[in-house]
């Protein structure tokens, strides 16, 4: 199903976008064809979109996505009594991790060092040179975002930058830059929803047919 083609009738005014979506994807894909994860990482509603991507990745979106047989086997290896409960209903997962949820550690961050260097921290802590950074931001200009993909280009990490209005500062060091053709904080928003659902959606897809 081409679910690119799908958005871009959707939201026509998302046309513009379709390469920038293309190389994202093909960014996620490599990094979980090689066993990497992806990082995402936004402020606010964009925090909230950050959260809402590891939810459609970490377990099936609109697929079961069932356990390999052999999985089942080694829990069953391990436990008789339970694996098959656990193995009916837990899925296969491709690893995301969203960077505004570790409220320790952020909270930590800003207590001892600094409230801007909460994500730069975590992808350092983090990032592997076959991972993706996502930094979600609607002007583009979020300095946590911004600290955060330096960080993961210096470690050698796939950059996305999800963003609007004239893309900020993230989308000039980005390895690609969805900017959608909106300036208000709510609009922006919107457009970055089904561009985000339709990622996840392509990535499904590839990876449980």
């Amino acid at each position: 199903m081409d679910y690119l083609q799908q958005l871009i009738e959707r939201y026509p005014m998302l046309s513009g976008n379709r390469d920038a979506v293309c190389k994202a994807y093909h960014y996620l894909k490599e990094t979980f064809e090689s066993g990497g994860k992806l990082l995402a990482a936004g402020n606010g509603g964009s925090a909230a979109d950050a959260d809402h991507i590891v939810g459609e990745l970490m377990k099936g979106f609109v697929k079961k996505r069932p356990l390999p047989n052999n999985f089942i086997e080694k829990l069953r290896g391990v436990h008789p009594e339970h694996a098959d409960y656990i193995g009916d209903n837990i899925q296969q997962g491709l690893p995301a991790i969203a960077l505004s949820a570790h409220t320790a550690l952020i909270t930590a961050c800003i207590n001892d060092m600094d409230a801007h260097i909460i994500y730069a921290q975590q992808v350092y802590g983090y990032g592997m040179a076959n991972d993706t950074f996502l930094g979600i931001s609607t002007s583009g200009n979020a300095k946590n975002v911004l600290y955060a993909m330096i960080t993961a280009k210096a470690k050698n990490m796939k950059t996305i930058a999800l963003t609007g209005g004239s893309g900020g500062a993230i989308a000039n060091i980005a390895d690609t830059a969805i900017i959608v053709p909106e300036t208000e904080t709510y609009k922006i928003q919107e457009l970055h929803l089904p561009i985000y659902h339709t990622l996840c959606l392509m990535i499904e897809e590839h990876f449980f047919k």
